[in-house]
């Protein structure tokens, strides 16, 4: 099923409002804005279950977090560069939560969230949340992202103003 255009900009315009208020809306997201979108691939995209696309003219990085079952889990780093996307969950999707952190080539954030978690500082695959500095990681800011219960969703990073 495609959505319009219109539509598609109007069901974005509703999820940004609902994150908005569930952070307490005065939380800057990307310094502005972030666009969420369900993404109602077709065919020929059933392969990509969580999408990062980086709107931006920056080189972003990107780190995941998500409820793997038996407690939570981070994995990094995807290297987004610009206008570009890159896939971060290829399985279906099975929680209704993910969780965001990306930030700049200067390390710098680009989102803001709340959920701490833990990243590494190379290519990264990490179980729990708890105690990064003593493990070997930091401790990092995560959006979460309210996918909705679907199976397939694209997150769109767009550009600083």
């Amino acid at each position: 099923m495609a959505l319009s255009r219109g539509d598609r900009a109007a069901a974005a315009q509703a999820r940004c409002g609902r994150v908005r208020c569930r952070r307490g809306g005065t939380s800057s997201v990307l310094a502005g804005t972030v666009v969420l979108a369900a993404a109602l691939f077709s065919v020929g995209a059933a392969h990509a279950q969580f999408v990062v696309c980086n709107q931006s003219l920056d080189v972003v990085n990107v780190a995941i977090g998500r409820d793997a079952g038996d407690g939570f889990s981070t994995r990094g780093w995807w290297i987004v560069g610009a206008n570009r996307c890159a896939t971060t969950i290829r399985d279906e999707l099975s929680a209704r939560y993910v969780y965001v952190h990306a930030e700049d080539v200067f390390g710098r954030p680009v989102l803001y969230g709340s959920t701490e978690m833990c990243v590494g500082a190379k290519s990264f695959e990490i179980v729990g949340t708890e105690a990064c500095f003593q493990r070997g990681y930091r401790p990092a800011k995560f959006l979460e992202v309210d996918t909705e219960a679907v199976s397939r969703w694209t997150l769109f990073l767009s550009p600083r103003f």
